[in-house]
């Protein structure tokens, strides 16, 4: 299930946000967006998403063009968005939260609780807490959750904005850790995340945004080494050569330890 994007722009009233962006995610594929607030990169996944309206140019999923497709009709084909912020339903209960994640497959309830069933072993803590209320959950354990409604509707492409703010150290491991395998089982995955060190450790590939335009490409490893990237987003200065290959290298060793621990 293939994500084409060519020549989109979108924006809000009368003016665009995202320029002209070219994108494609491939079935298995983590591609991360990396960019200052403001750049975009929530827009670009609301205009995937269908909520902002398209201005010009086209979407393309598994072959078919949905760039004027219903919010509805994309996530029956499988694209589904987590918004930044969680936005769960803070007075329903966890288990009506997963509930209405799957709603799409309503008439098939047999296939609603067992999904919901998975879900509750990919993450524990739900598990122990279907009946409680949602809103009495942890930041981390919201940020499971809403995830979590994501995955009951079985989604061919996942797309993440901002899944680690606000988050200790120790619950952004495990979110990028679910991420990781989320992908290894399948699922393509479009994350876009303020923190770019982490984000660009476990992706395939990564896109630039400044300004709602795509100013670099490249894969994971090649923009972790440029020195652009790391000046405006990785928060450090370093030299392009050996030295800055082996510091890279030394934050993707950081991100697999913090995962494994």
């Amino acid at each position: 299930m293939t994500l084409e994007l060519h020549h989109v722009s979108a924006g809000y009233s009368s003016m665009d946000v995202i320029h002209d962006i070219d994108l494609t995610v491939r079935p298995r594929e983590i591609v991360t967006l990396v960019g200052a607030n403001g750049a975009g990169k929530s827009t670009l996944v609301k205009t995937i998403s269908g909520l902002t309206p398209i201005r010009t140019g086209t979407i393309t999923f598994n072959g078919e063009r949905i760039e004027a497709a219903q919010t509805a009709t994309r996530m029956r084909l499988g694209i589904v968005h987590i918004p930044e912020g969680r936005q769960i339903f803070s007075g329903l209960s966890v288990s009506e939260n997963l509930e209405l994640g799957g709603y799409i497959h309503r008439r098939h309830s047999d296939e609603t609780d067992a999904q919901r069933a998975e879900v509750a072993i990919r993450f524990p803590v739900l598990g122990e807490r279907l009946s409680d209320v949602a809103g009495n959950l942890s930041g981390g354990q919201q940020q499971m959750l809403a995830i979590g409604r994501g995955l009951m509707s079985r989604p061919k492409l996942l797309m993440l904005d901002e899944p680690s703010l606000g988050l200790a150290p120790r619950l952004v491991a495990e979110i990028f850790k679910l991420i990781v395998t989320l992908r290894e089982q399948g699922l393509a995955i479009l994350l876009s995340e303020q923190n770019a060190r982490l984000s660009l450790a476990i992706a395939d590939r990564g896109y630039v945004i400044e300004n709602g335009r795509v100013t670099l490409t490249g894969t994971g490893q090649e923009l972790l080494q440029s020195k652009d990237v790391a000046d405006r987003y990785l928060g450090v200065g370093v030299k392009l050569g050996s030295s800055s290959v082996h510091q890279q290298n030394g934050i993707s060793k950081r991100l697999r330890d913090l995962m494994s621990a």
